[in-house]
């Protein structure tokens, strides 16, 4: 299959998707699809995260960070907290650690 033919069905599978998600703006979706749709970035964070925390070979470490992390946007509420939190957490048992 040529480069031109993969990026066009890329592109295909693609602009119909987003063009949908940009322009549901303007629908009125029943309480259940709102709920739905309230999960989604929790959905995909924990995606991206998980797979990188317990697939590397220092998943302690970067599993305790998460926890830091998480602990602190929970009782905060403040994702950037959270983040520089569980960095500095996965900093400190690394310097800690050796």
């Amino acid at each position: 299959m040529s480069v031109v033919a993969v990026i066009v069905l890329m592109w295909a599978v693609t602009y119909p998707a987003r063009w949908l998600g940009l322009n549901l703006g303007r629908v009125n979706l029943p309480p259940f699809w709102l709920a739905f749709l309230g999960f989604v970035p929790v959905s995909v964070i924990a995606a991206l995260i998980v797979p990188e925390v317990l697939g590397s070979a220092e998943w302690p470490r970067r599993l305790f960070a998460c926890a830091v992390g998480g602990l602190i946007v929970w009782r905060s509420g403040h994702l950037a907290a959270g983040i520089l939190g569980g960095f500095a957490a996965y900093w400190a048992v690394r310097i800690l650690g050796g």
